[in-house]
């Protein structure tokens, strides 16, 4: 997001994973391709669209939607075609009261010195832009022409209105501040309170803060019904527990939104190995009001298997430094190994004594110590069997 577009440096947006991290290496395949990207976009061609007409009846979102170029030439053809026929029209008021070919005479002209179009069609720029030279006016003798200025004015207010408008949406969007709040590269999944989680990092960039603002996550995968259906992008919501219990946060500083992965959640009979051959992808969204603004603003992320790093946790990044806060973004995605079981959280649920014997023998000192004196015991007998 933001590294792409040279604002802030790499490794200040990007997660870094610790160094000394050793992940399992699994088989490369051929995934699908992803519904939500990295940066927020969303993965998905909208076509064969048969009733067009539906978006002209919306024409002010339509034009915010339009790419810049687009705007600015409509922004100008607007003004160009309607000076162009008011000034076809303070011409053929003109034609018509005899002032083109009049030099002088006792009858007052409807707009004093317009003798060719182009002396109308610069009359009628000076009239909607309301910029008066004094060399054309427009006089008491015809009402045709008082009505035509009221016309010519409304006209251009309007157009005024719609496309200053237009243009202020446009510079005012709410991915524009979306573009400051930033997500870990990676989610992590590691024990906490003796429960297998699913965890990701928030941050927001700016001291204007996010309002009421607010979090979800989402599991997309391919599922079926019991009548057989097969749902290609199944959107199934899960529950988190994050710094302040609900879905509402305080983005005042960086937060690790936490899910615990117990029997309502779809990540529940994943162990670490089964979880990168599983063709699934959680969608985190953040939302809330710009303080600033009062705009709603929207940012959205997601990870695939690959992106969740098993047995991890993050790094803290926020110390007290001279009687406040700080903040180091720069260890933003760092994680650390954590002793966390592979098997899944229904296996941990099912034998959760039999698991921590394992997880303790597996990662403490004496653990190993055992392990060594057991292999050297079972090498001293092989080399006794052999001689």
């Amino acid at each position: 997001m933001l590294s792409r577009k040279g604002l802030i440096p790499e490794d200040f947006v990007l997660t870094r994973l610790a160094e000394d991290v050793a992940q399992p290496v699994y088989r490369a395949k051929t995934r699908k391709a992803r519904f939500v990207a990295k940066n927020g976009a969303c993965n998905v061609a909208h076509t064969n669209i048969r009733e067009q007409g539906r978006f002209l009846q919306d024409v002010f979102t339509t034009l915010v939607d339009l790419k810049w170029i687009h705007t600015l030439i409509i922004f100008t053809m607007s003004f160009l075609c309607s000076w162009m026929l008011f000034g076809m029209i303070w011409w053929l008021i003109a034609f018509a009261h005899g002032d083109l070919d009049r030099v002088g005479g006792p009858l007052e002209p409807c707009v004093t010195n317009i003798h060719s179009f182009s002396s109308a069609f610069l009359f009628s720029i000076e009239v909607q832009v309301t910029i008066g030279f004094g060399g054309r006016m427009i006089t008491e003798e015809c009402v045709s022409a008082i009505l035509v200025l009221i016309l010519q004015n409304i006209v251009g207010l309007l157009i005024n209105a719609i496309m200053l408008g237009c243009i202020f949406m446009k510079t005012a969007q709410a991915h524009r501040r979306a573009e400051t709040l930033i997500f870990s590269k990676h989610a992590v999944i590691g024990l906490r309170n003796k429960r297998l989680c699913f965890m990701v990092r928030v941050g927001d960039l700016r001291k204007s803060m996010i309002i009421s603002a607010t979090i979800r996550m989402q599991v997309v995968r391919k599922t079926s019904t019991l009548e057989g259906e097969m749902v290609p992008l199944d959107q199934i919501d899960i529950q988190m527990e994050n710094p302040v219990g609900s879905n509402g946060i305080f983005l005042v500083s960086p937060l690790i939104i936490c899910h615990v992965i117990d029997k309502s959640s779809p990540l529940y009979e994943l162990s670490a190995a089964e979880l990168h051959h599983e063709e699934l992808e959680v969608v985190v969204i953040l939302e809330g009001v710009v303080e600033t603004t009062g705009i709603t603003t929207q940012a959205r992320t997601s990870y695939i298997a690959e992106e969740i790093l098993w047995g991890q946790r993050f790094v803290h990044i926020v110390s007290e430094e001279e009687g406040r806060y700080s903040v180091d973004y720069s260890k933003f995605g760092n994680t650390v190994k954590v002793p966390t079981p592979l098997c899944s959280a229904k296996q941990l649920d099912e034998d959760a004594s039999q698991l921590k014997v394992r997880l303790y023998d597996s990662l403490s000192p004496k653990g190993s110590l055992r392990r060594r004196r057991k292999s050297e015991a079972v090498w001293g007998r092989q080399k006794t069997v052999t001689k």
